[in-house]
């Protein structure tokens, strides 16, 4: 499975999955750069009368820039030895005006140019934040966030510069290059011949160097991107508070230290490419002039009656230095060009991924229609392509089976890309035939140890992943038929590793639906037990809660958590633990709230705690992937199995807990 390019010209998925995406990569072949270019082409059509209109002008300026170096030949040719006042005026009024006008037209052509150019980079950055919002959940546990950040920013807005400047410039400067060659030439072939004699050789060097330029320009944004993988890592507060209770401080300085070290290398190679190269064209440039005044003092000395007059001369070398500018940047650019398509091949690298969760073409709206919420499972089977990672939990209230979930995001994965064996050939991890019904109305809790596949059934149901076999159905159509986002409209998903956005509680709530009254979002609250609390808080529901809540207790982040998705008030509840961060009371709380709530819903609820599930119509306990029981809470006791195993086993660890803290008072109180 993975994350597959769509096929190009030529050739199928390549089967490559991205780990971080900053490892070497290998040389991009002619024909890819070919399909780059056509990729960064498509971003300008929707603005081709714009683009039109800046090519008219940029062609009005190159051809008002060649009346001046006429206009002087003709006023030293012409005008001053026939000593005619009217042409000396007409000819030095049109070199004054000329400029002006030529001015103005680019000043308007660089504004139009700066629209088209800032719009497709609009247009860029949405298409790449819109893919990847349709990624699935496994590309963004086997992708570190820092490198996702790392290609919306830094890679995008490093081609800010060509797409706003160089395509225009280019055209300009070929304009101007082309139409001063022909200039040249109408005035003498001979020293337009021995102008551009050394520029053959020239373009032969732009291109070896603008090659060096582009390897080591997608090399230093590989770097740039594990640095900022690396800085989101430790500066956030998760990993602030891991570093500092590890006291791993210093690590982590002597880490970022080694990666900006070579940051700083690779970018003084970056900035050294070509100097050499630009330093002789330069030169040349500079003295190719005087072999221009040598040949035409040669020719007139020697008598030649083609020789140029002084006023060719002067014309000549006045063209002669618009065209060194122009040859200049021409050169330029294809050097900055070569650069820019290395971040461009890393860009489109990420639009080219497949989606592979995404609606049919045929896909139905819940929306349209009455939804009761019954959910069934029809002999599922999922397998994940790498085994995530399976939390540990010493208290047995872990975060269930995080596979593919929040702890797979943080963990450091490679960063180099691997090429991924068929799935068959892969370690089994997941699920295999899993068959139950939940009806609306019903409370069906997953029970059993960490890693057993509780989570990744929850998953199949809103389509964070899809099944391999069987099918999940909601109101008797398969999950695969419905539209992605009605689904999610349906269903509520409480985590046990809350989320809150950096703001406010109230637009924390709100999330869930944003056109909700106050009274409405006062009323959730209230509901989960967080309301009073909220009104303590500086600023009430305005209170700033922090990056991922860090403000709240985990307890209270659970309480806002629930209150948002009773805001919501979906058809299908799925509760991961909802409870687990809770105290007694709060919990209590909770649990009346939920039973209001889960009233006429279709309620899956994966329990640690199995006092918290006792009242669940069916229980389903998972061990490896599989159901090995299902019933209720007394039937399930009855049969003596792994769930009255695991029940007797926190009935112990309660109990002895109880004497524990029991024994602690008295010889408390004894002291005393």
């Amino acid at each position: 499975m993975g994350f597959q390019r769509r096929a190009q010209a030529g050739g199928g998925p390549s089967g490559r999955m991205f780990r971080g995406g900053s490892g070497d990569q290998p040389a991009v072949p002619r024909e890819r750069r070919g399909h780059t270019v056509r990729r960064i082409v498509a971003f300008f059509r929707p603005y081709r009368a714009k683009v039109g209109v800046v090519l008219v002008a940029i062609l009005l300026t190159s051809f008002v820039g060649l009346i001046n170096p006429i206009l002087l030949k003709l006023l030293i040719d012409v005008a001053i030895p026939q000593r005619d006042w009217g042409l000396l005026n007409l000819f030095v009024g049109l070199m004054i005006v000329l400029p002006i006008v030529s001015g103005l037209i680019g000043v308007g052509q660089s504004y139009l140019n700066n629209i088209i150019g800032q719009n497709v980079m609009h247009d860029l950055r949405t298409a790449l934040y819109a893919h990847l919002q349709k990624m699935p959940l496994r590309f963004f546990t086997e992708t570190r966030t820092g490198e996702i950040q790392s290609r919306l920013a830094n890679d995008v807005g490093g081609v800010q510069s060509v797409v706003t400047d160089t395509a225009a410039s280019l055209t300009s400067n070929v304009a101007i290059a082309i139409s001063t060659v022909i200039a040249m030439f109408i005035i003498d072939w001979r020293l337009t011949l021995l102008s551009l004699g050394m520029l053959p050789f020239f373009m032969y060097l732009t291109f070896r160097v603008g090659k060096v330029n582009r390897e080591v320009r997608g090399e230093t944004q590989r770097s740039l991107a594990e640095m900022s993988a690396a800085t989101e890592e430790t500066l956030s507060v998760s990993g602030m508070l891991l570093s500092k209770t590890f006291g791993q401080q210093q690590t982590a300085i002597d880490r970022f230290s080694k990666l900006n070290r070579r940051l700083a290398t690779l970018q003084v190679r970056q900035a050294m490419v070509g100097r050499w190269f630009f330093m002789i064209i330069g030169t040349v440039f500079s003295i190719t002039p005087a072999f221009v005044y040598w040949l035409a003092g040669y020719l007139a000395v020697q008598g030649d009656p083609t020789a140029p007059t002084i006023g060719d001369i002067v014309a000549f070398t006045t063209l002669q230095s618009r065209l060194f500018f122009p040859l200049g940047q021409l050169l330029n650019v294809q050097v900055e060009i070569q650069g820019a398509l290395a971040l461009f091949d890393r860009i489109f690298e990420y639009l080219e991924l497949d989606a592979e969760i995404v609606d049919a073409p045929d896909a139905i709206d819940l929306a349209a229609q009455p939804v009761a919420g019954r959910i069934r499972f029809r002999d599922v089977s999922f397998t994940y392509p790498t085994p995530p990672p399976v939390p540990a939990a010493a208290d047995g209230s872990g975060a269930g089976d995080a596979a593919g979930a929040g702890e797979a995001a943080d963990a450091p994965l490679p960063v180099e890309p691997v090429v991924v064996p068929p799935l068959l050939d892969l370690t089994p991890f997941g699920l295999r035939d899993i068959d139950f019904e939940a009806r609306p109305g019903d409370l069906v809790a997953l029970v059993g140890p960490s890693g057993s596949g509780k989570t990744t059934t929850t998953y199949l149901v809103p389509r964070l992943y899809d099944v391999e076999q069987g099918a999940v159905e909601i109101d008797g159509i398969d999950v695969r038929k419905l539209s992605l986002v009605s689904l999610g409209r349906v269903i509520g998903f409480v985590t046990q590793e809350t989320y809150l956005f950096h703001d406010t509680v109230r637009a924390n709530l709100m999330y869930a639906k944003p056109e909700a009254t106050q009274a409405e979002v006062e009323a959730a609250a209230r509901a989960a037990a967080i309301h009073d609390r909220v009104m303590e808080l500086p600023q009430g529901y305005d209170t700033i809660v922090g990056e991922r809540g860090y403000k709240l207790s985990g307890g209270e982040k659970q309480r806002v958590a629930i209150a948002r998705v009773l805001l919501k008030d979906p058809r299908i509840l799925i509760l991961d633990e909802a409870t687990s961060a809770l105290d007694t009371v709060s919990e209590r709380l909770i649990q009346r709230a939920l039973e209001q709530l889960e009233r006429g819903r279709t309620t899956i609820a994966i329990a640690h705690r199995l006092s918290t599930i006792l009242r669940a119509d069916l229980i389903l306990v998972y061990e490896g992937g599989r159901i090995v029981e299902r019933g209720t809470h007394a039937s399930l006791l009855a049969k003596g199995g792994l769930y009255a195993r695991l029940y007797h086993e926190q009935f112990e660890i309660a109990e002895a807990e109880a004497a524990a803290h029991t024994s602690s008072a008295g010889a408390t109180a004894g002291a005393a």
